[in-house]
């Protein structure tokens, strides 16, 4: 799954990281764990991860604004907030309602830009 592209309120560009697998069948699942970063250009970029700096296991990109954990979906989530930028509580469960949307309708996935 590639990156999901939204505006939260007020009016904040988001870009979130799904951290995907892929099983040896070739398919991608959906997993728990969702990095998020500011979309400062407020447009859907191409970017690899790579530019993210999430191969390295490292964030130090200044956009990087932490991850999202589902712990079980649609009742328990955590926001770690380990980048250079912190989200506020609304903010997080705005975010939140956009990755369950996306993830309660797995057709629209092919919609996501690669």
């Amino acid at each position: 799954m590639a990156a999901i592209f939204f505006t939260i309120s007020p009016n904040l560009a988001i870009i979130v990281i799904p951290n995907t697998r892929v099983h040896q069948n070739g398919h991608q699942v959906i997993t728990y764990t969702y990095s998020v970063f500011n979309n400062k250009q407020a447009a859907e970029p191409a970017e690899t991860t790579s530019t993210f700096g999430l191969e390295e296991g490292k964030l130090k990109n200044p956009d990087y604004m932490g991850f999202i954990t589902f712990e079980d979906p649609g009742k328990l989530f955590n926001y770690t907030d380990d980048g250079s930028q912190r989200l506020s509580l609304g903010q997080v469960e705005e975010i939140i309602e956009h990755i369950s949307h996306y993830r309660d309708n797995p057709g629209m996935w092919r919609h996501i830009h690669q």
